[in-house]
């Protein structure tokens, strides 16, 4: 969701409750386009952040302090000249635009009282922080912008300030049931609904315009009211502060209820700062960790593409070899029948005593019946000597190409550094890439351990709850597949995973209990989801128990064979599936 004008009004709200008559005592700028300002109050102490980045503009409190550079820039002694120990008075959102407004009183060099206000713009690429004075004179900002930026308004020191209007953009808090019918009269279905609210209104953003068509249409509404029933709240200052998770990664946020997720995606928080924060630093977790999972990818792609030209290449070899019987039997019937041929024939005509028929054996001219036969099981013997190593190789490669495309699988659902920090010491350790003190062989890789041998980096497997309360738990990467299917499950428990493709592992603790029918479809959703088949719509799901899935000793990780074992075909849908909120491995059902 972007920072919107409801987004603005709850932090605007905060804002002031908490600052209101608080002292500015520092005043800082970590980075270039962001400044972080401390307010003592008379019984605590806040740090605000105010940033102007284009790509993220944001304001909010937080607990955590930043660096700042050993020389302060000029804007930030400016403003130090002007509000380092003023009184906050207010903090506003004009006109319900994306605009935090602070008003500081403080004296000026002849010891008179002034008032300075402080304007953090949130609007994209246009952000900007402006400092004023009470006439509305921009003293100065942050960022200058002049006529060759923008045609609409300049922002230089000695000019005015103003908000620069969007033309047809009405405040939404002074909205009306007549003017929002008027608006949405002969719409067409809620989309076009929402753009008009969209157009229509500032600070409404094109999420929460969907989601107010959304609920009209939920709640058999007309889309004036639900719009008006929002507005109250922000009013009132009601807000439900959410953000919505879809397999753990958050995907939206909101300061009023919604109604487009389901309550078990969704968090809760009591403050909007607390909100803010967690979303935004998750999302740039999230970013840094598929950013770092590009580059793993790269590679492992890399040599997988490698791997399966190779492999096209010696099964086509090995096809070769096929006529090996052939040049075996055409030496054999002429040790037999040589004497038949003629001196300087291209071939000889025999009969076949394998088949009982005839058979028309090539001969080289330049060679005697004897010879030819010599050459034809020289031939045969080079093809059994390359069919042998060739079977042994092509099996090597396969195995190679399928854990590959197990890691593959494994990147497409890494969230953490944990996560990825597990799957690059497989890398390492199977010789893929190379680590700090990592031998270079296909074994023996080093990163990613202690100095006791034991691994570091310890992920933790996905856990969801069954409808029926069975605990079941999803293996991230081939590591944790082995640790849940031969240290977490007994043999007891029940053992799922995608037929002939690489996918997790997921085990259901049975506690000694019977799995209804509906835990196992489950189970079978969670198998097929958290595998290469996930987009395919329906994949065939193996299960059994665990008693019966063995791991051949020398296997690669995540690598385990059965024999009897039942199938079901099923979507991959987990959206119903509840997802819990630890690992608490071997929890009965």
């Amino acid at each position: 969701m972007a920072f919107d004008g409801i987004t603005v009004a709850a932090v605007t709200a905060q804002l002031n409750k908490a600052l209101t008559g608080g002292r500015i005592s520092k005043v800082a700028q970590p980075e270039r386009d962001e400044l972080m300002l401390t307010i003592k109050g008379n019984d605590s102490q806040y740090r605000l952040v105010l940033s102007a980045n284009p790509s993220l503009p944001l304001v909010y409190l937080t607990d955590e302090n930043k660096i700042s550079p050993a020389t302060a820039p000029s804007f930030t002694m400016l403003l130090r000249k002007h509000l380092q120990n003023g009184r906050i008075m207010s903090v506003y959102q004009p006109d319900f635009e994306r605009i935090i407004v602070i008003e500081a009183e403080h004296l000026d060099e002849m010891g008179d009282i002034c008032r300075k206000r402080l304007i953090t713009e949130l609007m994209g690429k246009y952000s900007n922080i402006i400092l004023t004075d009470d006439d509305d004179n921009i003293i100065d900002s942050i960022r200058h912008v002049n006529a060759s930026v923008s045609s609409v308004r300049e922002v230089l020191p000695g000019l005015k300030y103003f908000i620069p209007k969007q033309e047809g953009h009405a405040d939404p808090m002074k909205a009306t049931e007549e003017e929002l019918n008027k608006l949405t009269e002969g719409v067409i279905g809620p989309d076009e609904a929402a753009l008009r609210i969209q157009k229509g209104y500032t600070g409404i953003s094109s999420y929460m315009a969907h989601e107010i068509c959304y609920m009209a249409e939920k709640e058999h509404k007309s889309v004036a009211t639900v719009f008006l029933e929002v507005m109250d709240r922000v009013k009132r200052g009601d807000y439900t502060l959410q953000i919505m998770y879809e397999n753990g990664i958050p995907s939206e946020y909101a300061m009023v209820p919604v109604a487009t997720y389901n309550a078990k995606d969704i968090r809760t928080f009591e403050d909007p700062s607390t909100l803010i924060r967690t979303y935004y630093s998750e999302k740039e977790r999230i970013s840094r960790s598929r950013q770092k999972t590009a580059d793993l990818r790269t590679i492992v792609r890399t040599i997988l593409e490698r791997d399966v030209k190779k492999y096209d290449l010696q099964l086509k070899q090995l096809k070769d070899t096929d006529k090996m019987d052939k040049l075996r039997v055409y030496g054999e019937l002429l040790h037999t029948y040589g004497y038949e041929a003629a001196p300087g024939a291209k071939s000889v005509t025999v009969d076949n005593y394998y088949t009982g028929s005839k058979l028309t054996i090539p001969l080289d001219e330049t060679k005697t019946a004897m010879e030819n036969a010599a050459s034809y099981f020289d031939r045969y013997n080079k093809l059994k000597r390359t069919k042998e190593a060739l079977t042994e190789l092509t099996v090597r490669v396969k195995d190679e190409i399928d854990h590959l495309e197990s890691i593959l699988n494994a990147l497409d659902f890494a969230v953490d550094e944990e996560d990825l920090s597990e799957i690059k010491r497989e890398l390492v350790e199977s010789g893929y890439i190379k680590g700090k003190g990592a031998h270079t062989g296909r074994s023996g890789g080093k990163e990613g351990r202690s100095g006791s041998g034991k691994p570091r980096y310890k992920s933790k497997p996905l856990h969801y709850i069954s409808t029926d309360g069975f605990h079941m738990y999803v293996g991230k990467n081939n590591y944790q597949n082995d640790e849940l299917t031969f240290k977490v499950a007994e043999g007891s428990d029940w053992w799922f995973h995608a037929k002939g493709m690489p996918g997790s592992h997921v085990i259901v603790k049975t506690g000694g209990k019977e799995l209804p029918d509906r835990t196992f479809e489950e189970a079978a959703r969670l198998a097929a989801h958290y595998s290469k088949g996930a987009g395919d719509g329906k994949v065939e799901v193996d299960y059994l128990r665990r008693k019966d899935v063995k791991k051949p000793g020398g296997a690669k990780p995540g690598y385990v064979i059965y024999y009897t074992n039942y199938s079901m075909t099923i979507d991959s849908d987990i959206s119903a599936i509840e997802e819990a909120k630890d690992t608490a491995y071997g929890a009965k059902p």
